[in-house]
């Protein structure tokens, strides 16, 4: 099999957001990831462990080109400092510990600094969904009504029977291949005008090679170890940690705010006038999404701010047809726009696998996610997540609230 990450660059845009913010406030900050298949019928064969591997080990081989920094140091809130760190860093396989124990014939775990293992995320994610598709099937018969179906998509936004205003790309991490996030891309980026168009990916070497936007800020992973990394702090203010730091590091730019992280009830607490008015949108990752748009539009309004200045990105989930649903029922109260990844990417009869790399652990400590959708949650202690669970509780049953 060819080499399926070719690029450094072929990652996520939020990992080089979140990776300038840690080489400048957490570079000391050690984490584990751990990888997880969802897909009760899916069975990793000897043969695919080891084709990962060898992946892997390529992957770990690449090194920044001069002409890659140089983009990305173009970026605007990119810091020379950042770029400097960059020229010398390269994944380091020893970092990976990779066998067969996993429940679904693949266990895959990184533990050193966060700089590092975060960076690992989406291409491990984006390497085991290539191998395991086109070795379990007849890829070309997958390439061809994947291709059918874009063709589809396209049509469909060319004729405005889907409505999205802008929209990205987010599919990286569960592509069906490469050459499948390529074609989809291009095809968005030519497509006849129409009332939606495509601003940007999230794939920062495919909106290098496009012209787009590379489209990305924070990941729970931020507010997870920003927040429960330390265990002076109070997990139940994990987001104002988080918030906080970003804004140091950030200011104004590049702020759209994730709010589920440990449940966007808890997130609002910590959202007040200065960070409402600093971050230019929040972005919606679980729960019901029309819930979840009335509640930031009240709580912008609640703040004196105009919703019509804010961005509500939905991000969960999403085809066109949703997409198109809830843009038709913000239009003209706020700013709308979409991350759209799977159903771009990864679109056949065959089922996506639904595989995530979530962070564990950090500094020795248990870390967690408490999302607005029940289940969302990795963590390998229990205790921990109820203890987490117990903790917000208490802030939302007994905190004054101003």
């Amino acid at each position: 099999m060819e080499q399926i990450i070719k690029s450094l660059l072929e990652n996520d845009m939020y990992k080089f957001s979140m990776g300038q913010a840690i080489y400048h406030l957490f570079s000391d900050y050690k984490t584990t990831w751990t990888f997880k298949c969802r897909n009760e019928d899916v069975v990793f064969t000897d043969e695919m462990v080891e084709e990962i591997k060898r992946q892997i080990r390529l992957y770990c081989g690449l090194r920044f080109r001069q002409d890659e920094l140089g983009y990305l140091n173009d970026i605007r809130w990119i810091k020379g400092s950042y770029i400097d760190f960059l020229k010398l860093w390269e994944p380091q396989y020893d970092d990976f510990e990779i066998s067969r124990e996993g429940e679904r014939g693949l266990s895959i775990e990184t533990k050193g600094t966060w700089l590092n293992t975060s960076m690992y995320e989406v291409p491990v994610l984006a390497i085991v969904n290539e191998v395991y598709f086109r070795m379990n099937y007849d890829y070309d018969e997958l390439m061809k009504e994947y291709k059918e179906r874009l063709a589809e998509k396209v049509k469909g936004i060319e004729d405005e029977t889907y409505r999205l205003s802008s929209f990205s790309e987010f599919g990286l991490r569960r592509r069906l291949s490469g050459e499948a996030q390529d074609l989809a891309v291009k095809a968005l980026k030519e497509m006849k005008p129409s009332s939606s168009r495509l601003l940007g990916t999230s794939n920062v070497y495919l909106a290098r090679k496009y012209g787009l936007t590379p489209v990305g800020t924070m990941a729970h992973e931020w507010i997870m170890c920003v927040g429960q990394g330390n265990h002076r702090h109070n997990p139940a203010y994990s987001n104002y940690y988080a918030l906080d730091f970003w804004v140091k590091e950030y200011g104004v730019l590049n702020g759209i705010a994730l709010t589920d992280t440990i449940t966007t009830d808890c997130f609002l607490r910590d959202f007040d006038l200065t960070f409402s008015t600093l971050f230019s949108g929040v972005r919606h990752d679980s729960g019901d999404p029309y819930e979840w748009g009335e509640k930031m539009i009240r709580h912008y309004e609640k703040n004196r701010i105009d919703p019509k200045t804010k961005t509500l990105l939905f991000s969960d989930s999403l085809d066109f047809e949703k997409a198109t649903a809830i843009y038709d029922h913000f239009k003209g109260r706020c700013q709308v726009a979409f991350g759209i990844g799977t159903y771009i990417s990864n679109d056949t009869s065959v089922r996506p696998l639904n595989i995530v790399m979530k962070v564990t652990r950090c500094n020795n400590e248990d870390v967690a996610k408490i999302s607005d959708t029940e289940g969302k949650e990795m963590c390998k202690n229990p205790e921990y997540v109820d203890y987490l669970r117990r903790s917000i509780k208490w802030r939302m049953e007994n905190e004054k609230v101003k």
